[in-house]
């Protein structure tokens, strides 16, 4: 049901035990020596100074990969790492080494811990869907993505999703608001769960035209997870969304059942997208674009928006031992050690983010 993009970046995948980490790296350089500052406690997690060595991986990790990560940072950088934005420009255009010799010069590193104690978290993913879509209703597009209703700020929280489906009432206060129609509400449920989305958008003279559908806004009401909904009714006992479509196929008479059994709807806004928009994921809460493979979302809570964070996770689906920046947020990304890794877009990217749930551990780098 999603449309592949041939552009989309295509992620490694390496499997592996789900509990096994590397070795930490050995160490005998000067800044592994000496007294580690103390720790710092925030909102929701607690952070430990740890030396370089503890980093698994840090050594083999491609940095310029990141950098470019990095650098869309500072262009809404946080006042704690502004001040190093002009340096990590100039290392756009150095090499492995220096990069790797400025990261130790100038940050710290702090292993994120729960405020229990907990240094071992969960991974998940997301990306950006890409899918067909028409102005105008029809028999084949017949599914409304919309912007925010007039005055929803001043009315939260807004009707569920079962009344803005069902009833006329509410309908009539969305009427001019639709932005276009899709085929299929599993596909318009799974774009507004991932935030934003690529819609290639049919013209009446046969072209289509792709444009962005970025997040404006929801109608205030909780979110369920559908796949939570399955299990609690024991129709399924794996809530990927590959489980999920094969359990909708074989029950094609309950799919509002399933849509309702979750009340949050997400309305959007339209921004096009030139060729430059379309290397780049949407934009996450920092306000910068996403990079695939190299963007998490994060609770705010733990670890702030634009800082760099070293993560490592293995499990069935993938092994990472990587420099990401923490640019995004989610209504389902709550806690200490809690990561959403942004992926891409197209159906490699659905795919990958469908399936992984895995251990993870976090450490962020912070100035010195």
């Amino acid at each position: 049901m999603l449309v592949a993009c041939s552009s989309a970046p295509m992620l490694p995948q390496q499997a592996a035990p789900a509990t096994e980490w590397d070795a930490p790296t050995s160490s005998t350089r000067p800044d592994d020596e000496g007294p580690l500052p103390g720790t710092i406690t925030r909102a929701k997690s607690r952070w430990t100074a740890v030396t370089w060595a503890e980093l698994p991986g840090f050594e083999n990790d491609p940095l310029f990969e990141a950098w470019n990560a990095w650098i869309k940072s500072c262009e809404r950088p946080g006042p704690v790492f502004a001040p190093l934005c002009g340096e990590v420009r100039r290392l756009s255009i150095g090499d492995e080494t220096q990069r790797r010799a400025w990261l130790r010069e100038r940050l710290q590193p702090y292993r994120v811990d729960t405020l229990t104690g907990d240094t071992e978290g969960l991974l998940t993913a997301y990306f950006e869907p890409v899918l067909d879509a028409a102005r105008s209703a029809s028999a084949e597009f017949s599914v409304p993505l919309y912007q925010p209703p007039l005055g929803l700020a001043q009315n939260l929280p807004w009707y569920t999703r079962q009344q803005i489906d069902s009833s006329a009432q509410v309908q009539a206060t969305l009427k001019g608001r639709e932005i276009v129609f899709l085929a299929d509400p599993i596909d318009a449920l799974v774009l507004q769960i991932q935030g934003s989305g690529r819609v290639r958008v049919n013209q009446p003279d046969g072209s289509q035209t792709l444009v962005r559908l970025a997040y404006a806004g929801s109608n205030g009401q909780p979110y369920k997870s559908v796949g939570r909904w399955l299990l609690d009714q024991g129709e399924v006992r794996d809530a990927s969304w590959p489980a999920i479509k094969a359990w909708l196929a074989q029950n094609p008479g309950r799919v509002n059942e399933l849509l309702w059994s979750n009340p949050r709807t997400v309305f959007f806004r339209e921004e096009a997208m030139s060729a430059l928009d379309a290397a780049w994921g949407p934009k996450g809460a920092q306000g910068v674009p996403l990079t695939p493979g190299r963007s998490i979302a994060v609770d705010p809570g733990s670890i702030p928006y634009g800082t760099p964070v070293w993560l490592a996770s293995r499990g069935a689906n993938l092994s990472l031992q990587k420099l990401v920046l923490a640019q995004d947020t989610g209504s389902a990304i709550v806690g200490g050690v809690r990561a959403d890794y942004f992926v891409g877009w197209g159906n490699d990217a659905a795919e990958l983010a469908g399936r992984l749930k895995q251990p993870l551990r976090l450490w962020v780098l912070w100035p010195k």
